[in-house]
């Protein structure tokens, strides 16, 4: 019996991952990468959170967030394994990783375990974001991506490459930037198809082609509004 009702708790286990951007506009890499990801760590499904004011981007103009949710919500309808918050587009405040973590865990329960999905370069600079302590804290694993167009050359080397895959040396250098996170790196190879969001705005308002690059519906819903033009 106790068996029985230690495999029924583990059941309500849910492994969610978490893809945040400003998906101005979503494209299929971002899409493409989700997947592998949802797949290579079979998660329940991928949670895609739309940031609502980036304190980083500040002065940069950014599409309102009822369009860039919209286009999410198109881009991932035919996915059942892909759903989409508004947990940063309804806060009224700047949106910190941090901060959206710990609201998400207060709605989500103590039994979902957290998946955070970032770019590998982004890792590298994961201690100069605001509290990176408080953003490990909330997860389960923070699960780090090769992306297109980023030198291998930095400090730290690639990780992706075969030879740092298990480099005590890269994980040391790791760990003084930011300790505790070894413990919860995970690496995936993902594919890496090179579109950008900011190609891929210039490119409408020159009026050049955008299809095969997105899904279509948001091919369809970026003409129907008018939008980057």
């Amino acid at each position: 019996m106790e068996e029985q009702q230690r495999s029924q708790q583990a059941q309500l286990v849910e492994h969610i991952g978490i893809m945040g951007g400003t998906f101005d506009p979503i494209h299929n890499a971002h899409l493409a990468v989700a997947e592998e990801v949802r797949v290579a760590l079979n998660l329940s499904y991928i949670l895609f959170i739309p940031t609502g004011q980036p304190p980083h981007k500040r002065t940069h103009h950014l599409t309102p967030s009822q369009h860039r949710l919209a286009m999410v919500e198109r881009a991932i309808a035919s996915n059942p394994f892909f759903a989409c918050s508004r947990i940063e587009v309804d806060w009224s405040g700047p949106s910190y990783t941090t901060d959206t973590l710990k609201r998400l865990r207060e709605e989500l329960g103590s039994r979902a375990c957290l998946y955070f999905i970032i770019g590998w370069d982004s890792l590298l600079d994961l201690h100069k974001w605001h509290d990176p302590e408080g953003i490990l804290a909330q997860l389960t694993a923070l699960v780090a991506v090769g992306r297109p167009g980023y030198s291998a050359s930095g400090a730290l080397g690639n990780p992706f490459d075969q030879d740092n895959l298990d480099n005590t040396e890269y994980n040391t250098k790791l760990e003084e930037r930011l300790p505790g996170i070894t413990q919860r790196l995970r690496l995936v190879q993902a594919p890496m198809l090179e579109i950008s969001s900011t190609d891929l705005r210039q490119r409408v308002a020159q009026g050049r082609p955008i299809r095969y690059q997105m899904p279509d519906a948001v091919t369809e819903y970026i003409h129907e509004h008018h939008l980057y033009q």
